[in-house]
């Protein structure tokens, strides 16, 4: 395993999203999302899924051009329409929007309809936390998760993110999807030829699926599925996560007027590739219009760090609260530069290629 600089690798992302279109400005953006998944640890949406960009704008179902309507525009709230632009874009203007319009109203809300993947969710609650606000996002997903009780992958991964500024030094971030595991991990372990865990993802009868590459192929097919949080049976919780997947494609979908389910497959009438017509939202609280920010910050770290010092479970030597982790990662790979395996070679090295470059050293 390789590892390249940060700055390096964030260039490359920055010139291989510009050689195929991207605005430079807007390049800019694209590769700064992506890298603070590598940051953070999150192999799954940083260089690992440049390729998936790549080959959709090629493929003309994703615009390199960001073209954002306006479909409404009332006082702390707004509805728009990405045009199948970069989500990453859509994603980092909503967010900012929302938080603008916190500083005037306490509360900031963007929903979005017809864009694209955006990456990490976290990307865009921690832009509100760095301004002293709470960040909240969700999005849905082309279909891969199966409702309890049933077989059928019809709901996305349908991640919640929330994020609210401490005193540590890092915030509370808490970015997860509403199945067992995101797709993007079952993506990873394919480049890295291991087995998807028993548990993760289930056939037509309800039987365990742990070939990872015919899986991603029978997602696709509608042939599989991913399980929600708790799994298949609602005395393990299949219900919990079954219904926080359905809320997110409900702010995702309904509020915006926006395509959902089967609706997000990324295929025509035809089973032709077509747009994915993903929906978001965006929400920015500010703090200030409710208490004072240090007695929230004292709070919120006083929550945080009763929780790390509390008893721990026998054989465990550590207790950690969400974006702890990803905080230390930073620091590692900062130092160290970001993992790149084999199989993520492979791709890099296409993109090279097709694009005559010679940035990175493989």
């Amino acid at each position: 395993m390789k590892r390249l600089p940060v700055e390096l690798l964030q260039n490359f992302m920055q010139t291989v999203f510009t050689r195929i279109g991207v605005p430079a400005e807007e390049a800019e953006i694209c590769s700064s999302v992506l890298i603070a998944s590598d940051l953070k640890g999150i192999e799954s949406h940083g260089i690992g899924r440049l390729k998936m960009y790549y080959d959709r704008i090629k493929a003309g179902i994703q615009n390199p051009n960001t073209k954002i309507d306006v479909i409404r525009d009332k006082f702390a709230t707004a509805v728009w329409d990405g045009n199948h632009g970069m989500g990453h874009v859509i994603g980092e203007r909503a967010m900012q929007t929302a938080i603008d319009k916190a500083k005037q109203f306490g509360l900031g809300c963007v929903a979005v309809r017809n864009s694209t993947h955006y990456g990490i969710c976290g990307y865009y609650a921690e832009m509100a936390t760095r301004q002293n606000m709470i960040g909240i996002t969700f999005t849905n997903a082309r279909p891969s998760i199966c409702p309890t009780n049933g077989v059928s992958p019809l709901l996305g991964t349908n991640p919640i993110c929330f994020g609210a500024p401490t005193n540590l030094p890092y915030p509370f971030l808490y970015d997860a999807a509403t199945s067992i595991s995101q797709r993007g991990k079952v993506e990873q372990y394919a480049r890295e030829e291991k087995p998807t865990p028993e548990g993760w993802a289930i056939d037509l009868e309800g039987k365990p699926y742990t070939d990872t590459n015919k899986l991603l192929v029978d997602l696709v097919k509608q042939k599989a599925s991913m399980l929600p949080i708790g799994g298949t049976d609602e005395l393990s919780g299949s219900h919990k996560g079954y219904g926080l997947g359905t809320m997110v494609e409900i702010l995702c979908a309904s509020l915006q007027d926006g395509s959902y389910l089967n609706g997000l497959l990324g295929q025509d009438e035809m089973g032709k590739p077509a747009p994915y017509c993903l929906g978001h939202l965006f929400l920015a609280i500010n703090i200030e219009f409710f208490t004072e920010l240090d007695s929230f910050k004292k709070t919120t770290t006083s929550i945080c760090q009763e929780l790390q010092k509390s008893q721990l479970f026998p054989g465990k030597d550590r207790i950690y609260v969400a974006g702890e982790k990803e905080y230390e990662i930073e620091q590692t790979v900062r130092a160290k530069g970001v993992p790149i395996i084999p199989n993520l070679q492979k791709d890099i090295e296409t993109m090279q290629r097709e694009l005559s470059l010679t940035m990175l050293n493989l």
